[in-house]
């Protein structure tokens, strides 16, 4: 056996030996031959979509062409699923193919190893990897491990926080004012938040300009920033001096042009007055 899913059968080989070998006195080897096992398979809707039936088109049309690009022949070829058909390309199926619909029930196909012409279509089907995919219980496995390893790495991280680094997160992750909670009720929250979303808190955790976000968060639920003119301006709002530091572009993150214009040689003073200010 190989792969558990290809058998080589020397048998044939030893059988003619002993049968010719008595008789010509020399020994006899057939080459191997290499047998291919089909085996059932199960195909799913993505996105964890589960409509009672879902059909997905069987022949090419115009307005939804089924192509295959074919790599020995540098082509493109058309798939049409017909059950009394040897194959899936229209090319090689005769004039008498009787096209059937192809319906997810619940989300699933299941798909027998007697029908492999089916399963050779939906494997070229141009919406496999984006509509469907074949259901593989081991890849399916790894995928859910390495989630809950990223689940574990974030929740350990989150537990390990300051109380400053977790107002922080929680300013950037949750967008509330720490302030108003209670630190047993900002722990809570944002270990919620973790499990929903752990690779968003490890990159956030990760991002060498954290703190300063975490401090601009501040300054503007402080009111020492504010925004005018429709938010495209960021304004400084000391006790006694008001004064435009920069223009938002258009499209910009308001956070992101606030933290570079701080790191900037001008904006560095005005950072740490803002500092002194919280």
């Amino acid at each position: 056996m190989r792969d558990g899913s290809e058998q080589l059968l020397p048998v044939q080989g030893l059988i003619v030996n002993w049968i010719l070998g008595s008789t010509t006195g020399a020994p006899l080897y057939l080459p191997l031959i290499k047998i291919e096992m089909n085996t059932d398979k199960t195909y799913r809707l993505l996105r964890g979509q589960a409509p009672l039936s879902f059909m997905i088109p069987g022949r090419s049309t115009n307005r939804k062409p089924l192509l295959f690009w074919d790599e020995e022949k540098g082509e493109n070829r058309v798939l049409r699923y017909a059950r009394n058909q040897r194959t899936p390309f229209e090319d090689e199926q005769d004039g008498n193919a009787i096209v059937e619909p192809i319906i997810f029930e619940d989300g699933m196909l299941h798909v027998p190893k007697t029908n492999p012409v089916l399963q050779q279509f939906l494997d070229h089907h141009p919406m496999n990897g984006a509509q469907f995919e074949e259901a593989n219980d081991e890849r399916d496995a790894e995928a859910e491990v390495e989630k809950l390893n990223l689940e574990v790495d974030a929740l350990i991280e989150c537990k390990a926080l300051t109380l400053d680094q977790l107002e922080t997160m929680a300013r950037l992750m949750l967008g509330i004012d720490p302030s108003r909670y209670t630190t047993a009720e900002l722990r809570r929250d944002m270990l919620i938040a973790v499990r929903r979303e752990p690779e968003h808190f490890l990159h956030l955790s990760n991002d060498p300009d954290l703190k300063l976000q975490g401090k601009i968060h501040r300054f503007f639920s402080d009111n020492l920033l504010s925004f005018r003119r429709n938010k495209t301006e960021i304004w400084f709002n000391g006790p006694t001096n008001k004064k435009k530091l920069v223009t938002v572009p258009h499209g910009q993150d308001h956070l992101q042009v606030a933290t570079s214009y701080l790191l900037s040689e001008e904006g560095l003073e005005h950072l740490r007055t803002l500092e002194t200010l919280v």
